[in-house]
């Protein structure tokens, strides 16, 4: 019998650089595949010759034996492939039902009108053929991100998709939802749909996965059933040498109080409380941990702190002094370096090189600038250090930042930060994008800081890296911290309720160290208040254009 899916040959090539080398794909029917690799790797543009959105230089694409020609994603669409991104793409303000049908909804009246009782009927019919528990008259606004995610799911299966393809899929779910998406995989499987979704998640792909293609440096370097692999079987499949797994802690002795937060409340840029009383502190030698779904405060949290905005109550005491209305160059020069949430927004100036990238917020200070003039030759010695050091490629400082995939850019900042000589780290989705190999390399880093005596704060979605970093773990739902635990004896399971918004007992916890909110560890809620003040990382065309330069 013909794969539902067969790849054949296929190269895709940009100028100057090959994504695809003659990778072969097979995908038997009924099965979940899943596509791993590193930044780069090609996975992504691989589906997007299988969606429509890019045509093959070379090879061929075969649904159940017939060959296929795409020019767009609606041949791919009408072929039966469907593709549930990432980031979803559904209209917040309506219903499940209406945008489920969005685009391809059933008329009456001669076509003029949309039949929305057939449309509703149509989507409750899905809904229960594949056992989605999705209330159709919701609001996408109201529902969780699991649901919005079941909605694209439906989405897809309304247009007839036979083939599902999806990228990164939980990226942004809580433990408890992962196991629900997997459920929703077993159901579509037992009834002949076929899936495939892209991931950096090891544990993800063997736990959920039929078999597993790697893919690296656009090429395919085998496909391997999951039942036959280990976690370390296929991170040396995708990197090409042996991965230590784990980063590996020690126990240290915290020292003296370097940040303290009490009682803070912010608000985001509409106005809107999303941080609402949050209270910790954070030590010299110690990592202190939030994790979270995004979009639960962290980031107006973390904004708040670096300085990108002020509290609207509370207060924040770093290194003994309140910090009060202080921009983040005033941060950076008090010894805090920042790995924000947004690179390309908040890291870097997308159109400057990484020499000028390099000295972003230190550009008027030694040994970057002597007597109000640049010294580029400083300043290029120190770029390419990082490039060198955070294995930043291309390894050329005088690309431009925009020229750099996603995972470089990020090494690239990380690398700045890093480098600062800071005492306190404020890292926000440090690996976010960034491979295996890189991620392992920048892991022992932070904990070469922390055993220097520096303070991290870590902010992150990926639970594994969180919990195996920090000392200390507090969980954040709706601008509130629902339990600051011990990440040694903490279950996943535990965190998933955490992060859905539950309080744990002393039983539940079972030694999980769960700490009660007060206003010394640990306190409920957080906000963030814009106030138009970031400063922190600006370099002008004046700086660059009017300084000499130090030949």
């Amino acid at each position: 019998m013909n794969p539902a899916v067969h790849m054949d040959g296929i190269t895709k090539r940009f100028p100057g650089v090959v994504a695809n080398d003659d990778v072969d794909l097979a995908v038997e029917r009924g099965s979940v595949h899943a596509l791993l690799g590193e930044n780069g790797a090609g996975k992504t543009t691989l589906m997007n010759v299988l969606y429509g959105l890019y045509e093959p230089t070379e090879g061929t694409v075969f649904l159940d034996g017939e060959p296929q020609s795409f020019d767009s994603p609606r041949d791919a669409i009408d072929a039966g492939v469907g593709m549930i991104h990432q980031h979803f793409m559904l209209v917040d303000p309506m219903t499940v039902w209406e945008n489920v049908v969005l685009g391809n909804e059933p008329k009456t009246w001669g076509g003029l009108r949309v039949d929305e009782a057939a449309a509703r009927e149509a989507v409750v019919e899905l809904s229960e053929r594949y056992g989605f528990d999705v209330d159709p008259d919701a609001r996408i606004e109201d529902v969780s991100v699991g649901v919005q995610q079941r909605v694209e799911i439906l989405k897809a299966l309304y247009r007839g998709a036979d083939v599902l393809i999806l990228d990164e899929p939980t990226a942004v779910l809580t433990p408890q939802e992962v196991e629900d998406l997997y459920g929703v995989f077993e159901e579509l499987t037992e009834q002949g749909k076929t899936i495939i979704f892209i991931s950096h998640k090891l544990g993800e792909a063997l736990s959920a996965a039929d078999e597993i293609t790697v893919l690296r440096d656009g090429v395919n370097v085998g496909t391997v059933a999951s039942a036959d692999v280990t976690r370390e079987d296929l991170a040396e499949m995708m990197v090409g040498r042996e991965v230590l797994m784990e980063p590996a802690t020690t126990p240290q002795k915290p020292g003296d109080r370097v940040l303290e937060v009490t009682e803070v409340h912010a608000d985001d840029d509409r106005g809107v409380e999303t941080v609402s009383g949050i209270s910790f502190e954070l030590r010299a030698g110690e990592v202190f941990g939030i994790a979270g779904v995004d979009g639960n405060g962290q980031s107006q949290l973390v904004e708040t702190i670096t300085g990108m905005h002020n509290p609207t109550d509370g207060s924040i005491t770093y290194l003994g002094e309140p910090m009060a209305d202080e921009s983040r160059r005033e941060h950076i020069d008090r010894g805090m370096a920042f790995i924000p949430e947004d690179r390309q927004e908040r890291g870097l100036v997308m159109s400057y090189d990484l020499t000028e990238n390099g000295i972003l917020g230190s550009q008027h200070d030694p040994p970057f600038a002597e007597g109000g003039r640049l010294d580029w030759r400083a300043s290029r010695d120190h770029a390419e250090s990082v490039i060198e050091q955070y294995d930043v490629r291309p390894p050329n400082a005088d690309a431009e930042a925009e020229s750099l995939s996603g995972g470089n850019q990020q090494k690239f900042i990380v690398g700045r930060e890093f480098e600062r000589d800071p005492e306190l780290v404020v890292a926000m989705h440090p690996t976010r994008g960034v491979d295996i190999g890189s991620t392992e390399f920048l892991h022992d880093r932070l904990l070469e800081l922390r055993t220097e005596g520096k303070a991290v704060l870590l902010v992150s979605s990926k639970l594994d890296e969180v919990q195996g970093l920090s000392d200390r773990l507090a969980v954040i739902h709706e601008g509130e911290f629902t339990g600051v635990v011990d990440p040694a004896t903490v279950t996943e399971e535990e965190i998933g309720l955490l992060m859905a918004g539950e309080t744990l007992d002393d039983d539940s916890v079972e030694g999980a160290a769960v700490h009660n909110a007060g206003p010394d560890p640990v306190g409920n809620g957080g906000v963030e208040t814009d106030t138009g003040t970031d400063d922190t990382l600006e370099k002008t065309d004046d700086d660059i254009e009017n300084e000499e330069v130090d030949a």
